[in-house]
């Protein structure tokens, strides 16, 4: 349910996006210079926002965070490469 819920939410924002009922006119204005297109698209921006983080946070794949035991050849590269670094810095 949850997850249809998103999906509706994603699939209603993607159809505001496309907000041809402001093309034609710049009026009226937003607190008096702000035009109407540009404002409409500050508020959108500002929820897409806060929807992108909504989803990160109930529908991230948790199987994405689960931490991998590095093999020992990626430890010795990491140490070589630390060594060079710590190197280049003397100089």
């Amino acid at each position: 349910m949850k997850r249809l819920l998103l999906l509706i939410l994603v699939a209603a924002l993607y159809v505001l996006h496309q907000d041809f009922w402001f093309w034609r006119t710049a009026r009226p204005l937003v607190f008096g210079f702000i035009p109407i297109g540009l404002f409409y698209h500050g508020c959108y921006t500002l929820v897409i926002s806060l929807v992108m983080w909504l989803l990160v946070k109930t529908a991230w794949p948790s199987h994405l965070e689960e931490q991998t035991t590095a093999p020992e050849i990626d430890k010795q590269d990491r140490s070589a490469t630390a060594k060079q670094i710590s190197r280049g810095s003397e100089r």
